[in-house]
């Protein structure tokens, strides 16, 4: 199976996580504008599935490090195949919180606050399990992203204040989706080997593990998303009928787009902790943040109604963001 050869090559391959996770919610954006966040939902957590079948198939069973897919999968101890799973099950209902938000308040407020939060707590519960790096550096870093999402919070609240949106429902959302967020990761870190060359019998290697965690993602999304059909935040309930009457070709292939853009940066975040240790990894691919919210304000223009003074704000959160990453990657150097 393929595995970065350096750090340096672990934090390129993190980079590529950041940018995944903060741009595939575009896809989500563009579907939205003709039917709801719910059915695309389907398209997005299939997507997830099919690139990381693909994954497993191709990356995970090149070379002769490592175990080939099947293999892998064969070996797999009960429990874990239950952690990786169980991992998908929260990470979907943190994840339909955070699409929800961004429905409602946009991608310039869900992500740096609900993403904000799970970068935070993530990183702290997965150095806890596995410390790797310099913990003065690394949360010194995450000290600087977490009064970044204060700094877009009141960004918020003073568009808000100009009646353009609902800054309770919106926030809250975000909040809840991003404590649920910080946690899921743990699972799959857990049910994923740590010596990629020669992997520990029993736990899988990262292509199987995200696998498993896709399947969770698809099997809990007949409670989650049913629950969002038919009890929406936003609009009106949806019905299952709707997903094949509605749906053009088009919609559901934006909507698998999202998914494999999504489980791209999830594969490479999980098959850089080798060398850069689970909480970097996650940490690093958590800024996403800085991507998603750069996504809002310059390309979707969502603060373009708000009051002068707001792009200060916004000016100051993408600088700490950016300065709390940098010593993020330096914790590890």
């Amino acid at each position: 199976m393929y595995a970065p050869s350096s750090y340096l090559v672990a934090v390129l391959l993190c980079i590529v996580t950041m940018l995944c996770w903060g741009s595939w919610a575009n896809t989500q954006k563009l579907a939205t504008r003709r039917w709801p966040f719910q059915l695309f939902y389907w398209d997005y957590s299939l997507g997830i599935i099919l690139l990381s079948l693909i994954f497993g198939l191709t990356l995970g069973s090149m070379g002769e490090e490592g175990r080939p897919f099947f293999e892998d999968l064969q070996q797999g101890t009960a429990s874990s195949y239950w952690s990786a799973f169980l991992g998908g099950v929260i990470f979907n209902i943190a994840n339909l919180l955070i699409v929800a938000a961004i429905d409602v308040a946009g991608m310039a407020v869900a992500f740096p606050v609900g993403i904000g939060i799970a970068l935070v707590l993530g990183v702290l519960v997965n150095y806890l399990a596995a410390p790797l790096g310099n913990p003065t550096w690394l949360f010194l870093g995450v000290g600087l992203v977490s009064i970044a999402i204060i700094l877009d919070a009141l960004a918020y609240k003073r568009l808000s204040d100009q009646g353009t949106s609902s800054p309770t429902k919106g926030i809250v959302l975000s909040v809840l989706g991003g404590v649920l967020m910080g946690f899921f990761f743990r699972f799959v870190a857990a049910a994923t080997v740590t010596d990629f060359a020669q992997p520990q019998a029993g736990l899988f290697t990262p292509y199987s593990a995200v696998f498993i965690f896709s399947l969770g993602i698809f099997a809990s999304n007949f409670l989650w998303n049913s629950i969002f059909m038919f009890r929406p935040v936003k609009g009106n309930p949806v019905s299952y009928k709707e997903y094949f009457s509605l749906g053009s070709p088009k919609l559901h292939l934006i909507g698998i787009l999202g998914g494999v853009i999504w489980c791209i940066g999830m594969s490479f975040s999980l098959i850089a902790s080798e060398k850069a240790g689970f909480a970097i990894s996650y940490g690093l691919g958590q800024g996403a943040t800085m991507v998603a919210a750069a996504w809002g304000v310059f390309v979707w223009k969502e603060f373009s109604s708000a009051p002068s003074g707001t792009s200060r704000l916004l000016t100051m959160m993408f600088f700490l963001f950016l300065t709390g990453l940098g010593l993020i990657i330096y914790a590890r150097l």
